[in-house]
């Protein structure tokens, strides 16, 4: 089973890429077929396949197949908690600097 950490790697990872980014972009209009997507990256369907293969790993992006084409959406429900967590992640505390030079280096 994968840790809490790895999972939200996995996130970043799959976000960590310029033709990934570009696919999240067009698959924010709505569901879209894998040859369209292609067209519009102008990238080989091996190429495709490892993007696809990595946004669907990390639970962003959902696929189903129908007939011979496979169609792509983001799963909105992970889209939820992936924002969820960037906010939470973000979230600064103020921090009282004299008790952490207290602490520091043990002094």
């Amino acid at each position: 089973m994968k840790s809490e950490e790895r999972k939200r790697a996995d996130l970043f990872k799959a976000l960590a890429d310029e033709n990934r980014l570009r696919i999240l972009r067009m698959l924010q209009e709505g569901e879209r077929c894998a040859c369209e997507l292609l067209d519009e990256l102008q990238i080989g369907q091996s190429t495709l396949s490892h993007h696809m293969k990595i946004l669907c790993d990390s639970g962003l992006v959902e696929d189903r197949k129908q007939g011979r084409w496979i169609y792509y959406s983001i799963s909105e429900e992970k889209a939820e908690k992936f924002k969820e967590m960037v906010g939470s992640m973000l979230i600064v505390t103020p921090i009282d600097h004299t008790e952490n030079q207290k602490r520091c280096c043990g002094e």
